[in-house]
């Protein structure tokens, strides 16, 4: 069994604060506030639901950031 992922390798940040950014600026804004892994994935696409440590998610449309979430 994969061991439980621990809080405290995320960074303090707010994903909310994302939405409404063009991807490349929220990508920066991601990186730079500590984020290993930044994914930009389109409207309704099918992902796995394992969380990964470190890892911001943004669905984008028209090169903005709709939806942001973590893991």
């Amino acid at each position: 069994m994969a061991p439980i992922p621990s809080s405290d390798a995320q960074p303090d940040d707010t994903p909310e604060s994302y939405v409404g950014l063009d991807e490349a600026t929220a990508e920066r804004r991601a990186r730079s506030h500590g984020w290993t892994t930044v994914r930009s994935l389109p409207p309704g696409t099918i992902i796995t639901l394992e969380f990964l440590a470190g890892r911001i998610n943004f669905e984008v449309a028209d090169s903005t950031v709709t939806r942001c979430w973590v893991g």
